[in-house]
């Protein structure tokens, strides 16, 4: 397990949790100041500050992350990570890392809509390898982040049930191994066009057991000459937007592939997007699915639905 350790020695959480306030101390009670006071900024011009103003508790970290260390139970009890809220983790590709999408995309998404911790899994050290390689690897490092989780409830007490596993790709499988490390307990696991290549009959791809519910959105599906995700259900409830295979305003296949993030970011969001469920892929090809309206991706954390959907979405954001 050296290697997947490694690499979650680089995961970050942004924690949208408040920032403390502390208790007076006595040494600070035996101070009477008036309210309103001149202070000085860092670079020396004063300002006039109101001792009495309500606190913004509000503030949030999303821009400077804390480095959460396993088996440092320190790194998590001296962070902001309040096991209270919800808990994303969020875990990207091939040949990407903690600053790449979808990342930064879907870190916001969370962050200016709720109180949540964001975890984000750096595993570059294997992504960046060749294809065979990171694949080969990303049951092994899924395996780990489990193991971490598992470390973070010990440490807080932060409930499975209150976890919500993001993953793209290559990183759709990791967060399925990572789900089913912890028996598929995480509420949620969400596989944002789960890699194809090496995957189709790969026993260690993402399935409905990882979570509580498991839910996949296809956009650039495998089926095709030169797709990129896989084109066939995998999970609980699986979306194919505008049929799965391309996407409006797309010419290429790394285009259809990195819409599944968009999508997904912007259901964080909006939670606009209602698919039609389906009977059978020939239904999603024609686009002539009639069931039953279901709703894709969103942050809902007790969300459960099964089946296959279908949805058709403009070309540009919110889509």
């Amino acid at each position: 397990m050296k290697g997947p350790l490694a690499i979650l020695l680089l995961a970050t959480a942004y924690l949208a949790s408040a920032v403390p306030v502390e208790t007076p101390t006595e040494y600070s009670l035996k101070h009477d100041y008036p309210r309103f006071i001149k202070f000085p900024d860092g670079e020396g011009k004063m300002h006039d500050v109101d001792l009495e103003a309500e606190p913004d508790m509000k503030l949030r970290n999303t821009i400077v992350s804390q480095t959460l260390t396993m088996n440092n139970a320190a790194s998590i009890t001296s962070s902001n990570f309040n096991a209270n809220v919800p808990t994303i983790v969020i875990v990207h590709g091939w040949l990407s890392n903690r600053y790449t999408d979808p990342n930064p995309t879907v870190r916001k998404a969370y962050l200016d809509k709720s109180d949540v911790n964001v975890i984000v899994v750096d595993w570059s050290r294997l992504a960046l390898s060749d294809y065979a390689t990171a694949a080969l690897g990303v049951p092994a490092v899924g395996r780990g982040v489990g193991e971490f989780l598992r470390f973070l409830n010990s440490v807080t007490g932060a409930a499975y049930s209150n976890m919500h596993l993001v993953g793209f790709s290559l990183g759709a499988h990791l967060v399925g191994n990572a789900g089913r490390e912890l028996g598929g307990s995480v509420a949620r696991v969400s596989a944002l066009d789960p890699a194809g290549p090496m995957w189709n009959y790969n026993s260690n791809r993402v399935n409905p057991n990882d979570g509580v519910y498991v839910e996949a959105i296809h956009t650039d599906g495998g089926y095709t000459v030169g797709g990129l995700g896989i084109g066939s259900a995998v999970a609980n409830a699986d979306f194919f937007p505008n049929g799965g295979i391309s996407q409006p305003g797309c010419l290429t296949n790394l285009c259809n592939h990195n819409r599944a993030w968009e999508l997904f970011a912007s259901t964080v969001t909006n939670n606009h997007l209602v698919g039609q469920l389906c009977t059978s892929t020939l239904q999603i090809t024609w686009n002539t699915c009639r069931g039953t309206s279901f709703r894709m991706g969103n942050d809902d954390l007790r969300k459960f639905g099964t089946g296959m959907y279908r949805l058709d979405t403009d070309r540009r954001y919110p889509y």
